[in-house]
């Protein structure tokens, strides 16, 4: 028997946002270097680790059900992340677990580990690639430079899950992100809670990369991401004036551009009660004037309907907002009640009936919206980059499409291209939310 075949197994399950993920990852990483062995399959673990999300109830429920899963078909589970913070709730459903610690735990899930499986002696560091375990194919990487927040959404949790924000060093940021560069990461998809606040708990003080200064500044690490050759996009980043500084950067081709703001409403009064940060700016002003600056800018947001006190008149705002934003791609929510939220206290609930008509209307005009700005890139070319090829199509992303959340751009005959491969193409139809293209052959390129 080899080493690695005698090596303790950890089943692992990873649950929730991009955030979530890169902690999976970091959990991964420690176990791989510790010389644990990782299966994806349940009967072959030793042990499952289980890192849940507990943002929303659909969310909370999915948590639970996976958790039961894994104890049903392995029965050693042990739980981290985000609903972990709520071991009552899990305890209550599932008493067999063997530990559950918070998010971000990472000390505290390797200790539970170590007291259910100890480590095998001597592991191999070559175990461990330089730029870690990932989750995420090998051509595209989450970068998390932050975590926790200081805001306090009068729907959201988080701080009181992950604590306020706490940013990391710009350095070791920076080092991350040429390890994985290095490794042949092609993509890097920077995230924090607040991308935009990058830094202000550390009072944007200077570090050093590669001998030089830097500081912890969201606009500044941006900048530095953008020197790396490869493509950055940018995740939760909030309307502030400071974000002005970085549409530059997107028009001179440094920066992908695209952002993905969480604009969550468009009527001032629902954004006060949520208790939105930036919400006293004129978030439409803001938007005309990025694409004055960089007209092929690409936005993403997400948001809430019904929420507590949404009248019809709020609902009417949004849509107007929504109109006259034209986003480009959008999702929505309905409002769910999250244990802790200081909005389960606001008064007049919506009636889920009418949540549900609202979402229903909501949904149809950004479809509309959607495929009216698709539809406006047919004829033109872009760069993509080829995420799989299945059955004689390639699935690809555009500057425009970030994974899992946008829609794909699928080319029929796509060669020898492979996972990874970047291409020129030329769009020749779309759907609501997906494109189709073509190959330009190399002669045609310019």
């Amino acid at each position: 028997m080899t080493a690695a075949e005698a090596a303790p197994r950890i089943g692992f399950v990873s649950l929730g946002c991009p955030k979530a993920l890169v902690d999976s990852e970091r959990i991964l990483t420690r176990l791989r270097a510790e010389g644990y062995a990782v299966t994806g399959s349940y009967a072959d673990a030793n042990l499952v680790v289980v890192n849940t999300c507990g943002f929303i109830d659909d969310a909370v429920h999915e948590s639970l059900d996976a958790i039961g899963e894994a104890l049903a078909r392995n029965g050693r589970v042990i739980v981290t992340g985000c609903l972990g913070a709520q071991p009552e709730q899990i305890r209550s459903r599932h008493p067999a677990v063997l530990k559950i610690t918070g998010p971000q735990a990472y000390e505290e899930v390797m200790a539970a580990v170590h007291e259910q499986l100890a480590p095998p002696h001597d592991p191999f560091l070559d175990l461990v690639p330089a730029q870690g375990i990932r989750l995420t194919p090998r051509h595209y990487a989450w970068l998390k430079i932050a975590e926790g927040c200081d805001h306090r959404c009068t729907f959201c949790i988080i701080p009181a899950l992950r604590g306020p924000l706490h940013s990391r060093p710009v350095g070791e940021v920076m080092q991350e992100a040429e390890r994985l560069v290095q490794a042949g990461v092609k993509e890097l998809l920077v995230i924090a809670q607040d991308t935009s606040a990058y830094g202000r708990d550390l009072r944007h003080a200077t570090g050093f990369w590669g001998g030089r200064p830097l500081r912890a500044r969201c606009t500044e690490l941006a900048r530095a991401l953008g020197s790396l050759g490869v493509w950055v996009r940018l995740h939760y980043v909030y309307p502030y004036p400071q974000v002005d500084e970085i549409i530059p950067l997107m028009a001179a081709g440094r920066l992908l551009p695209y952002l993905d703001v969480p604009f969550q409403h468009g009527s001032p009064r629902i954004l006060r009660l949520m208790k939105r940060p930036a919400r006293a700016g004129d978030t439409l002003a803001r938007i005309r004037a990025w694409r004055a600056i960089c007209p092929e800018l690409t936005l993403r947001s997400t948001f809430i309907v019904g929420f507590p006190g949404e009248s019809a008149d709020d609902f009417a705002r949004l849509l107007d907002w929504l109109q006259e934003a034209e986003l480009d791609r959008v999702g929505c929510f309905r409002y769910s009640p999250v244990a802790g939220a200081a909005a389960n206290a606001l008064p007049d609930p919506v009636p889920a009936a009418v949540q549900d008509e609202r979402y229903e209307r909501f949904m149809e005009l950004a479809a509309a919206l959607s495929a009216r700005r698709l539809a406006a890139r047919i004829g033109s070319r872009t760069r993509v980059l080829i995420d799989r090829v299945d059955a004689g199509i390639a699935l690809a992303r555009s500057p425009a499409e970030a994974p899992e959340v946008d829609g794909v751009v699928r080319i029929r005959a796509p060669g020898s291209l492979r996972a990874g491969d970047l291409a020129e193409v030329e769009i020749t139809g779309t759907d609501a939310y997906d494109l189709d293209a073509r190959l330009v052959p190399a002669a045609n390129q310019v």
